[in-house]
Formats: C-alpha cells, structure tokens, sequence
C-alpha cells in the first residue's frame, strides 16, 4: 500500500504545482481549486480543468467527489516542500495536536465526529479536520497520498480505514507517530 500512495498521480500532480508555483499557472490553479471549497466538491465547474483529466473514464459519484474534495483541500493546506515526506494517516495527525492533557478532550471530540461521518457529511467534517491541522502552530501536514487512499475506501463495510485511524490516533504511539510528534514541536 505504500508504494501505491506514492506513486499516485493525481497527487502528485498536486505536489507539483506546489512545489513549483512558478512554473505555468500553478499559483493561479492552487487559487482555484481553494475557490471549490466554496461549494459541494465537484459543483465548481472552473476547478474541472484540474480534476477531470485524471477521473477515470467510467463515473463513479464517490470516486469523483473524493478527486474534487482533495484536490481544494490540498489547495487549501497544501503543506510545505521542506517538510519532506509526510507519514501516517489522519489518526497520526489529529494525534500530533496534543500538547497537554487539557488539549486531549476537545481533539478527541473532534477526532471522533470525524470517524463517525458517513460519506455524506464527510466533506464538512474533512474541511473542519483539514482547517485544525492548518491552524496548529506550527501547521501539522496531511499526507495527502495516504488521505487520498483512504478516502476512496471509506466507505467499505469492515470500516478498516475509521479503524486504521482510530489505532494511530488511541493506539500505543509508534515510530511514525513519535517522529511526526518531534517534527511538529
């Protein structure tokens, strides 16, 4: 599964015009694809010239909306270059926020009403989880090849993605948590 979140190239065409904002209308494309965050993800037809080319050709309404919906929010905390590969999942992220014990009970909170969101409410709550990271000091990076993944699978019946999540997040910290902790320090 690594690999494959590595290699995606809908990503990493994203990491693309961040890392390259001079080049073309990479600025100008990161401003627009911010702008669909305005509207339910694929409502906003001028962000369909950065989307569209990598939907597959037969439409699948879950598939195309996960496209729309992190395509603005990576437009929205698109992280920085310098920051390198980013590890872990949402879990992992939510749980480098807690500084203390009093921060605990409002992330979990938060945290919670993430993983509890069906497909339909998922937009809001991301935008709401994508909006905390990026207010952190310093802003905690998403790493997106992985956010991307496993929003395509949140809708599967054994819910191994909410658990996955829930693990990194509750469950013992590991490497990945500890290090990404010390990075965000």
């Amino acid at each position: 599964m690594q690999d494959k979140e590595k290699t995606e190239p809908f990503i990493n065409h994203l990491l693309r015009l961040r890392d390259n904002p001079d080049e073309g209308d990479a600025r100008a494309a990161l401003a627009t694809l911010r702008h669909g965050l305005t509207q339910k993800p694929g409502d906003d037809k001028a962000i369909y010239r950065y989307v569209v080319p990598f939907l597959t050709t037969t439409p699948s309404p879950w598939r195309d909306q996960v496209y729309f919906l992190v395509a603005s929010l990576f437009a929205w905390h698109p992280g920085k270059k310098e920051q390198g590969e980013i590890q872990g999942n949402m879990g992992a992220h939510f749980a480098a926020t807690i500084q203390s014990e009093d921060d605990r009970s409002a992330v979990d909170r938060r945290f919670t009403a993430l993983l509890s969101a069906d497909s339909d409410d998922l937009t809001d709550y991301l935008r709401q989880a994508v909006g905390f990271l990026r207010s952190r000091q310093p802003a905690v990076p998403i790493n997106w090849h992985r956010l991307f993944s496993d929003l395509l699978n949140w809708n599967h019946e054994s819910g191994y993605v909410q658990k996955e999540w829930a693990r990194r997040f509750w469950g013992k910290p590991n490497k990945e948590t500890e290090q990404q902790s010390a990075n965000n320090s």
